[in-house]
């Protein structure tokens, strides 16, 4: 029946236990360590994958983490200028008040002395004035006057007081 066809039976089950056999080694001796080579490069790229996944993850927590650090200290920073700009106000405000505190303090004292140099300059001009009264007074006594002499007399006591109160 195979004969008919072309077929010898003999050679197709000799070919058929050679394939068969042929099979059986090269799935033992090549396929598995093939397959076996595949299953460990793919565990080996699913393991880079996943360490290249943590990495990118560790690497964004860490930029994340650095931000906030520097956000963190750009905040310190600026409120640092801010209590430094509050302590210059302040002592700039302490400072004027003290310097005010002594304009005023010399102005009071510049005040006292002037007042005194001045009650002290009428005290000489009076004492002046009395002993001029007093010259001419003498002076009157000594002689009667007429209206003329008189003028005169009174005009004279008034250029001597003059003149010595330019002289102090």
């Amino acid at each position: 029946m195979f004969s008919a066809l072309g077929i010898n039976l003999a050679w197709l089950i000799t070919q058929l236990i050679g394939f068969i056999v042929l099979f059986v080694i090269l799935h033992k001796l090549l396929y598995k360590p093939i397959l076996r080579m595949m299953d460990q490069r793919s565990a080996r790229i699913r393991e880079s994958l996943e360490t290249a996944e943590r990495v990118r993850t560790e690497a964004q927590s860490s930029r994340e983490e650095m931000q906030q650090q520097i956000e963190a200290a750009r905040a310190e920073g600026r409120q640092l200028v801010a209590e430094a700009r509050d302590v210059a106000d302040r002592f700039r405000e302490e400072e004027t008040a003290k310097a005010k505190a002594e304009i005023e303090s010399e102005k009071a004292r510049a005040e006292q002395n002037i007042q005194r140099e001045r009650d002290a300059a009428i005290e000489d001009l009076r004492r002046e004035f009395a002993g001029l009264a007093i010259t001419a007074a003498e002076r009157v006594v000594r002689r009667s006057l007429d209206e003329e002499s008189h003028r005169k007399l009174i005009a004279d006591v008034m250029e001597e007081a003059a003149s010595a109160a330019r002289k102090n």
